[in-house]
């Protein structure tokens, strides 16, 4: 990315793991909570990485970031979480330069999700750019790459009817409960974990259930009591969580834990109990299977239903992929003047010499000048130069590189300063 002179780095990375090559445990391994994001950003700082963003969802871990090698990226990962270097590497992607760039622009647009048209992931997107500007780790190309695939996100969501019917995990853990429990309305429903995950599923069981026997449990109480409010449903302290799986027909567990809350102990009842892990790492240990009166289902198997509504999503996705490249061509335009900006400023600084050289001279010859016209006229003729040598150099049928050695050579511009934006 150096001739582009946006990163004294000459590459721009994505890296990363996903559900289609890493199940359910090894995404739990290389999880990143907000403490392991904060502990990545700031070692990165210190390795001297200029720009960086991390995304860490329950369908996956990427960091986009500029480096001299992908290693220096999963290094930071693997230094953060409790994955291995041997075990990132029969599970990930690395991808380069445009490639990254794409990438970034399909996880954003939700074509890449676990449930097709899911965009929660470009709200994470956000808010990690937002820590990263925060850190000083958000240059002027991720910083606008960002921007434009958050534009092709909202322009997919209203351009095309890809994220109709159920888009996220949490619609499907309801759409799942639905499926599989009779009378739903009349059951005991337990939500451990209000996080994001949590939260959207209280709101869709609310909406699609018409339950009055929901109960939150979060451990930190505040949280789960401001969401009841919303919805007027009931809260119990953490230290209450094992009498209520007993009351419990249907456990959805949401918690951000790194190691599982749920295992088979803490089930004390016969009566049948399902089960939702929504959690990644997983938080329901695997052990209350051995129970008879239990069904477990993880979100991974909820990514798998698919329904009518979902086939005709599958409809949209030319549209969506004609928008994403429409943008990406935008940015990729801007990109390619990155090349030669240093040089046509250089260029508009020599023809600002030349002109004020020749005011001067003017100034002293004529008795009536008119200063304030003649700069007025000056700063108008540059512009113009300026401006069609820029489109000179964006036309595909030149030779960039041979074009800005021959305006350099013609006015003798000294060679630009690389500008890390």
């Amino acid at each position: 990315m150096q001739k582009y002179n946006i990163s004294k780095s000459s590459y721009f990375y994505a890296i990363g793991l996903s559900y289609k090559k890493a199940d359910a445990d090894i995404r739990g391994r290389f999880s990143l909570d907000e403490e392991s994001k904060l502990e990545l950003l700031n070692q990165a700082k210190e390795n001297g990485i200029e720009s960086l963003v991390v995304t860490s969802t329950c369908n996956r871990t990427e960091i986009y970031g500029f480096a001299q090698h992908p290693f220096q990226l999963i290094q930071l990962l693997c230094d953060n979480t409790r994955g291995t270097v041997e075990e990132f590497q029969d599970v990930a992607y690395i991808f380069k330069n445009k490639e990254a760039i794409a990438h970034m622009f399909r996880v954003g647009s939700g074509l890449d999700s676990q449930i097709l048209g899911d965009f929660e992931i470009i709200s994470q997107l956000k808010i990690s750019a937002k820590l990263s500007r925060k850190h000083g780790l958000l240059n002027h190309f991720t910083e606008r790459l960002v921007n434009a695939v958050i534009q092709a996100s909202k322009r997919i969501k209203t351009e095309t009817d890809i994220s109709s019917g159920a888009t996220s995990v949490s619609f499907a853990s309801v759409q799942y409960i639905f499926n599989s429990v009779e009378n739903v309305s009349e059951k005991n429903i337990l939500l451990f974990g209000t996080g994001k995950i949590g939260r959207n599923t209280c709101e869709n069981l609310v909406k699609h259930t018409k339950n009055e026997h929901i109960t939150l449990i979060n451990r930190t109480k505040g949280k789960a009591e401001k969401i009841a409010g919303k919805f007027n449903l009931i809260v119990k302290d953490y230290s209450n969580l094992q009498e209520e799986i007993t009351t419990s027909d249907i456990l959805i567990v949401a918690t951000g834990a790194q190691r599982p809350t749920i295992d088979k102990h803490i089930i004390q009842s016969n009566k049948p109990l399902l089960i939702l892990d929504l959690s990644i790492p997983k938080n329901v240990d695997t052990n209350v299977e051995e129970l008879d009166n239990v069904s477990l289902v993880h979100l991974d198997d909820l990514s798998k239903i698919t329904d009518q509504t979902l086939e005709a999503r599958k409809a949209h996705i030319p549209s969506a992929e004609g928008i994403i490249e429409e943008i990406k061509a935008e940015f990729n335009s801007w990109l390619e003047t990155r090349k030669f900006a240093p040089t046509i400023k250089a260029l508009k600084h020599k023809l600002t010499d030349f002109a004020s050289a020749e005011l001067d001279t003017q100034r002293k010859k004529l008795s009536d000048f008119n200063e304030e016209q003649a700069e007025i006229i000056s700063a108008k003729i540059i512009q113009k130069i300026t401006n069609h040598f820029a489109h000179h150099l964006k036309d595909d049928d030149v030779s960039t590189d041979d074009s800005l050695e021959l305006i350099k050579k013609v006015f003798q511009l000294e060679e630009p300063k690389k500008t890390n934006v």
